[in-house]
């Protein structure tokens, strides 16, 4: 861990500690490091969770975003404060600690929660001004990642593909509908159970929220199906029950796949170059997976993208 991060991670532990103090005078105590990544440092101590968000994050859209979420507590995790602090330079929330799903029970992930979770979310209200969905501006930054990494025989099929997509799915012009809420970073890690243990699914993760394509929050699962990544009967029960609680990313029935393709394929370029640049740096070769989503784009570079069609809301 480098020094500038080190000294982060500290200060952020001891603001969740005084968050978590003053919530309840009979803190349990016992602190840890969540996350440490690009897209933020997270720190949990008892029941409180403190995140540091990346350098770059706009503050008027956090606090839209944060706003969204104290509105919505039955699809969203409420933030404990509305705004974000500031400490050092980087916006800091705070949050109440959840259960995350188990990577070690993948029998058990709660793809019907998160479909249905996403349904309600899409069909909420827009609130004024907000912000726009955040997924193709990450997907752009996955690829300029892998370019900066230089010449690699696997990024060769991974950019092919990239260019193929329309130009809003690559960052490079404003979405066709923004018209609907959307996550923007949908995965199994951004659920979690609140009130612990046993509380209700929520949806975590702010960052990416605002208006856009509703597709793209179902393209992970339905790209993970497309690469073989994800079992057809769990991909199955996840578009079900997103149809079931009256999604309107998809149509109510019949192929969804002409509102999915560009979405999916965008999630598999971002997923094959971030795994690309990873590999890149640690000096190794891909893994079986990595290679999976790789060759999946170099078929995906044959075959033009299916482009949406408007169906019934």
């Amino acid at each position: 861990m480098k020094p500038a991060t080190a000294l982060l991670v500290q200060q952020l532990t001891a603001e969740a500690r005084a968050t978590a103090h003053a919530r309840s005078s009979t803190c349990p105590c016992g602190a840890a490091t969540l996350a440490d990544h690009p897209d933020g440092i997270v720190v949990r101590h008892a029941d409180t969770v403190a995140k540091a968000h990346p350098e770059d994050t706009d503050p008027t859209g956090l606090t839209t975003r944060l706003t969204i979420a104290t509105h919505h507590p039955g699809i969203l995790l409420p933030p404990l404060v509305p705004t974000p602090a500031d400490l050092h330079g980087r916006l800091v929330t705070f949050w109440p600690y959840g259960i995350p799903v188990d990577p070690d029970t993948p029998d058990a992930a709660p793809w019907e929660a998160a479909a249905t979770l996403l349904a309600r979310l899409h069909r909420t209200p827009v609130p004024p001004s907000p912000p726009t969905m955040r997924g193709p501006a990450k997907a752009a930054r996955a690829v300029a990642r892998l370019r900066a990494v230089g010449p690699h025989p696997a990024a060769t099929p991974v950019l092919r593909a990239w260019d193929t997509l329309p130009a809003w799915a690559r960052d490079e012009a404003p979405m066709p509908h923004t018209g609907t809420l959307c996550h923007g970073d949908l995965h199994l890690g951004q659920l979690i159970r609140h009130p612990t243990p046993e509380g209700p699914w929520l949806l975590i993760d702010v960052d990416d929220l605002g208006v856009g394509v509703p597709a793209w929050d179902l393209a992970r699962p339905a790209a993970w199906y497309a690469c073989g990544l994800l079992a057809p009967g769990e991909w199955v029960r996840f578009l079900a029950a997103y149809r079931a609680e009256g999604g309107p990313a998809v149509p109510a029935d019949g192929d969804p796949w002409p509102a999915l393709d560009v979405p999916a394929r965008a999630l598999t370029v971002q997923t094959a170059a971030r795994a690309v640049a990873k590999a890149v740096a640690a000096g190794r070769p891909l893994d079986e997976v990595e290679q999976s989503v790789v060759d999946a784009c170099d078929r995906m570079a044959t075959v033009p993208p299916q482009l949406a069609q408007e169906h019934p809301k």
